[in-house]
């Protein structure tokens, strides 16, 4: 193993080390020393005669609900894990190879990928593999609220005790960091996917109409807000009568985006406040001083660190950029991969070099 990681260091001078945060809702890669160079929705076109990729990223999600029956639109991960794992591999290998011909390089890459934290050894080989069919030289793994730790600029190597809440589009993920490793975390599976599936179950149900997701994604982005306003917000929602079958439109308000989403939020709530009630009592004292902190999509989400504050009482920050912090803490380790490398995830197989041109 020593041996293979001296090797595979030796390579990266005659190829690019690239960093994925792998996202059920969007795929960021960053190539070490240039930054991140693509950011795509984790959506993919595929021709069901054919088996080929159609489209990839923005241009499969303009597809998205528009196709015609022997083209389908596909997100190839569910939860932050991979569930398609040959669609994902594809995708994988087209975002490697157009890394590799804007950065002409010789050899493979080394792929350092993020990864939801509590995954089983089953999901971790998946991700693993997905990359290594995909044309990875080398394929790490980090666990995504230490990335979004790293990319915060918290100090996960010291004592001090560090929290964060990064929330996703498919999980949330909550850790407690200290001296460069995990103190408690929790896996939560609700994130921006499961919001929007919450409010098109809220539309059928109160007004009877049915929406698409690109729709529900809209009216979360629009009108989401865990405590309400003095303006009152609304957009017009076009759908299909459930009755009827035939197009209908209604007008829905921030306050019936509040109603929809207030369990899940709840639900969040509820896991952090389990995962402090974990922690080591020097740790939780040091959590108290310097705050919880926010990233990911779901930071975004008007009032929810207010909401956080108020119920657990800790100060709660919102990250700069949250939702790029993972794929920043990524280029960080990238960038610094001797430091780093003892906070990512065990490799336990042997790596075999891959050469593929």
């Amino acid at each position: 193993m020593a041996i293979s990681r001296l090797f595979n260091r030796a390579l990266s001078a005659f190829s690019a080390d690239i960093g994925i945060d792998l996202g059920t809702a969007s795929t960021l890669v960053y190539v070490r020393g240039k930054g991140v160079v693509i950011n795509e929705p984790t959506i993919v076109a595929i021709n069901k005669k054919t088996g080929q990729l159609v489209a990839i990223g923005e241009a499969a999600q303009a597809m998205h609900g528009r196709t015609p029956s022997h083209i389908e639109v596909v997100r190839p991960l569910n939860e932050g894990v991979i569930s398609d794992f040959e669609v994902t591999e594809e995708m994988l290998a087209y975002f490697i190879n157009k890394v590799r011909q804007d950065t002409k390089t010789l050899f493979a890459p080394r792929v350092l990928i993020g990864v939801p934290c509590g995954i089983t050894n089953v999901e971790t080989r998946a991700a693993r593999d997905a990359a290594k069919n995909a044309g990875a030289r080398e394929v790490l793994l980090i666990e995504e609220p230490m990335a979004a730790a790293i990319g915060a600029k918290l100090p996960i190597s010291k004592s001090v005790g560090s929290m964060i809440i990064d929330i996703g589009g498919g999980t949330a993920n909550i850790a407690v960091i200290s001296y460069g490793g995990m103190v408690t975390s929790k896996n939560l599976k609700v994130a921006g996917d499961h919001l929007n599936t919450a409010i098109v179950t809220y539309i059928r149900d109160q007004f009877k109409v049915l929406v698409g997701e690109r729709t529900a994604e809209e009216a979360k982005i629009k009108l989401a807000a865990v405590e309400g306003d003095s303006e009152e917000r609304e957009m017009i929602v076009r759908g299909r009568d459930v009755v009827t079958g035939l197009p209908k439109e209604v007008i829905v308000t921030d306050a019936d985006i509040r109603e929809a989403i207030s369990p899940l939020v709840d639900g969040v709530v509820e896991a952090v406040r389990s995962v402090l009630e974990q922690t080591p009592p020097e740790v939780l004292s040091d959590i108290m001083q310097k705050g919880i902190y926010l990233s990911g999509g779901g930071a975004l989400i008007p009032g929810f660190a207010p909401l956080l504050e108020s119920i657990i009482r800790v100060p709660v920050i919102i990250v700069a950029d949250p939702l790029r912090a993972v794929i920043r803490g990524i280029g960080v380790v990238l960038e610094n991969l001797p430091i780093y490398e003892p906070m990512l995830i065990d490799q336990n197989d042997e790596i075999t070099p891959n050469f593929k041109h």
